[in-house]
């Protein structure tokens, strides 16, 4: 079987057969008497192995690509599951809307991001992306259709957002947009001595501004840990429309991995320090597109050969509100590991519940970071953050794990037996037989009585409107 498809993180390495779908009204190739099992894959931008499916079947879904519907006076868009979030904008930044809340790449597709119910630096205004999802169609192995809403199907709806991907194919979904005036942003960057000053910079920030995030240096120690840049903004209101406007280009490509060594706890150290002091130039406000505000990386095509063939493993972590001393505590044991990670990212959570069974985000605060792969001493620190999260009732994000433990996985996330229940029998994931084990193969599916649809134009509608560029 070939390897051509991984996860972003590029471990683990496994081995799957792809089997591309073309139109979404076409059955899902379920094998025969051979017992592989079926997971979609969109563009890979998971980093660990929650798209990743070995000795399976992976069916992508790029195919899948076409516009249904935009509803231009009202901001609905109906699209099939392998758009990505780049093409949508392409398609409503010029007139007017925007996505609703967003990750930190735009190099995701649609179906991906109701999978991973992804989360953005709106978290705290507008919840995860699952809440701005009016429904879609959800097909099983079995040939049904299921038409899945807050209305219908509502069990299947709230199992398939942050559901993995395993509880059938979405072959199209309709979403509900955010109105703007314009591309721009109107935003500031703030730099922080310390955690006390990040926490005061949220709870001011979080009151002013739809978009918050912040950068952490990890390699800081003493009464500089925690120190790091702050970043907010807004899009830009109806009179600060600026009277002409360039779209930045700004695409590089990374065009090798970096030898192993690149990075290490010295360059990481230097390279920190020289940002955190960079930025310290850039605390006026400004006005800035909203490419490089929202996808900072996507400009550096194939970053993740950053570091180097072995790949590397993605961190993200949420810790209650009320256990801020946690987050001090994960940054000590990073800073003193020898394994620093030079993008690490802290943000609060806001009190807005997901519809998704499985979601990630809630309240609180959430750490991200990225570690090179270096053999057992970086499974060795993350099992010292994960005791961490777990003695403070937290969790870890899914979409970015890949070496979770199944004790720590099932107190993390004690809903999964009752999820289990809507996994598709033919689908399954590297990653779920890792954190499950053989014993969910057994589980009885609920008996649903399908809704079905039709949509059959594959070719976009617009309502046409006056457009604000």
């Amino acid at each position: 079987m070939p390897n051509n498809y991984q996860s972003w993180g590029r471990y683990p390495y496994t081995l799957q057969r792809a089997i591309p779908l073309r139109w979404r009204n076409q059955p899902l190739p379920v094998p025969e008497n051979t017992g592989e099992t079926l997971l979609p894959y969109g563009l890979g931008r998971s980093y660990g192995d929650v798209c990743l499916n070995d000795r399976g079947i992976i069916l992508t879904t790029r195919d899948l690509n076409h516009f249904i519907s935009f509803e231009v006076e009202t901001g609905i868009l109906r699209c099939e599951a392998g758009v990505s979030l780049g093409e949508i904008l392409e398609l409503v930044v010029p007139a007017g809307w925007f996505l609703p809340t967003t990750p930190g790449t735009k190099f995701v597709t649609m179906g991906g991001a109701i999978a991973n119910d992804v989360h953005g630096k709106n978290h705290h205004g507008a919840g995860t992306f699952g809440r701005h999802v009016l429904q879609f169609e959800l097909l099983r192995s079995n040939g049904e259709r299921l038409l899945c809403s807050p209305i219908s199907n509502q069990s299947y709806y709230a199992a398939t957002i942050g559901g993995l991907g395993l509880t059938g194919l979405i072959t199209w979904a309709e979403i509900k947009l955010q109105k703007i005036h314009h591309r721009a942003m109107q935003t500031e960057t703030l730099v922080f001595a310390n955690l006390e000053e990040f926490f005061e910079l949220t709870q001011q920030s979080d009151q002013y501004f739809d978009y918050t995030v912040s950068w952490i240096d990890c390699t800081a120690q003493d009464n500089q840990l925690g120190r790091g840049v702050f970043f907010r903004g807004n899009h830009v209101k109806l009179e600060e429309v600026p009277a002409k406007w360039k779209v930045p280009s700004r695409t590089i490509k990374m065009p090798m991995n970096l030898p192993s060594i690149a990075l290490n706890g010295w360059t990481v150290s230097k390279f920190n320090e020289w940002y955190y002091n960079y930025q310290k130039k850039k605390s006026a406000p400004q006005l800035q597109d909203y490419d490089p505000f929202f996808y900072p990386l996507d400009a550096i095509l194939n970053w993740n050969r950053l570091y180097g063939k072995r790949g590397f493993l993605q961190y993200q972590c949420v810790v209650p509100t009320e256990e801020p001393q946690v987050i001090k505590e994960l940054l000590q044991i990073i800073s003193t590991a020898g394994l620093s990670s030079f993008l690490a990212v802290l943000k609060t959570f806001g009190e807005i519940i997901s519809p998704g069974m499985m979601s990630f985000p809630r309240k609180g605060v959430t750490l991200a970071l990225d570690f090179p792969l270096k053999g057992a001493k970086t499974f060795e620190l993350l099992e010292r953050l994960d005791d961490l999260v777990r003695a403070a009732k937290g969790a870890v994000y899914l979409a970015k794990d890949a070496r979770l433990s199944t004790r720590n996985f099932q107190i993390y996330y004690p809903q999964w037996t009752e999820f289990a229940k809507y996994i598709d029998p033919k689908f399954s994931s590297s990653l779920w037989r890792r954190v499950t084990g053989p014993q969910t193969t057994t589980m009885n599916t609920p008996t649903v009585t399908p809704k079905m649809i039709n949509i059959s134009k594959p070719e976009l509608e617009v309502t046409p409107t006056n457009t604000f560029l």
